[in-house]
Formats: structure tokens, sequence, C-alpha cells
């Protein structure tokens, strides 16, 4: 053998490991009906009303023995929000609090993940919110990874909590009656990108 090639082969094997690793990371896309994003923040002090969010798009990589090379970005329907009242959901929808006719939507990307036990963990990542960008992490637990009941999907399930301070985003208006803190809460699904299903919806 050549020098050359015993150097090519001695490299190989060298990276051999580190391309195993990074191949077992699947590729999933968010699962949009699913998926769920809840918040909730203080209306005058009287009490802690939930809104709904949805993901309008996003990937995740991940694989569930290794977390080192997991990484997200996602992209959540502010126009979408349901306060649970037609007029309501218009109001907070003005520019005055989400904006949603100029920054449609919430953007995130990880930036990084810290486990810390085999269910536990927390995504470090940055959050867009009406074109203004802040770190946010999100503690998380990783449900499980499966197939489906019926078998058309393998799925990878998430719930995460995070708080932010809205006036980071540049959300003042009404400093009086609703709250500075939000609390956020996340049901996250991801189907499995490589799946050769058919396209039809799974009933729950």
């Amino acid at each position: 053998m050549t020098p050359s090639r015993l150097i090519g082969c001695l490299l190989w094997l060298a990276l051999f490991p580190l391309a195993t690793a990074h191949a077992a990371s699947a590729s999933y896309r968010y699962d949009t009906v699913h998926s769920q994003v809840l918040f909730s923040i203080s209306h005058d002090g009287y009490s802690r009303p939930f809104g709904r969010l949805h993901i309008a798009r996003g990937w995740l990589r991940f694989d569930p023995d290794d977390w080192s090379n997991a990484a997200t970005e996602l992209d959540i329907n502010l126009a979408g929000v349901d306060m649970g009242d037609a007029d309501w959901n218009a109001a907070v929808c003005k520019p005055a609090l989400l904006d949603c006719a100029a920054h449609r939507y919430a953007h995130f990307v990880s930036t990084g993940v810290e486990r810390k036990d085999d269910r536990h963990g927390v995504l470090h990542g940055k959050l867009t919110l009406r074109g203004i960008t802040r770190p946010l992490d999100l503690p998380f637990t990783f449900n499980r990874a499966a197939k489906t009941l019926y078998g058309l999907h393998s799925v990878a399930g998430f719930s995460a909590t995070a708080t932010l301070d809205r006036r980071s985003f540049g959300l003042t208006a009404f400093p009086g009656s609703i709250g500075q803190q939000v609390n956020i809460w996340l049901e996250l699904e991801a189907i499995r990108s490589d799946d050769r299903a058919p396209p039809s919806k799974e009933q729950p």
C-alpha cells in the first residue's frame, strides 16, 4: 500500500465514527395539526387567560440516543392567534401588540441543546418576534419516539415551557392592564421526513 493510500485509509477510519453519529440523527418535519403553542398572561390581575398559536412550518434533527447533534427551526403563525373571541383576536393582532400584518410569523432557531437526563433537557436558541431577536431557553421533556398506532409515520414528541418578558420584544402597550411576563407551553409532534407513508392524515 502506498503512503498516500495508507494516510487516506487512516483518515477515513478516524472520521467514520463521526459520520456514523451524524447519520443517526434523523430529520423530521413538524406536524402542524398536533403541534400547538399555548400562552398565558395576566389580565389586569383578575385572571391569566390563555391564547393558542399554531406552528406554520419547521424542521427538527434528532437522535433519541445522542442529542449532541440535535437542532430545530420553526415559524409560529401569529396571525392565527386564538383567544377564544374574534374581537379579542383582532385586538391582539393590532400594531400595538403582535402587529400581525407586519410580522406574521415568530421565528425560533436553536443554537444548542443541554441534556439533563434521558428525557429532559434545555434547548437554547433565539426567538424573533416583531422583528426583534432575543435569546430564549426552552426546558423540555422528550416524551417518546415511535411508530404511530396505524404505522403510517414515525413520530417524535416533546413538551416544552418558557417564560419571556414581552417588553424585550417591543410589546410595551397597556402596561397597566396586561402583565409583563408571558408563560408559554409547547406541545410538539414531528414526523420523520424519510417516511414513505401516504399523505392522508391519521386519526387521533
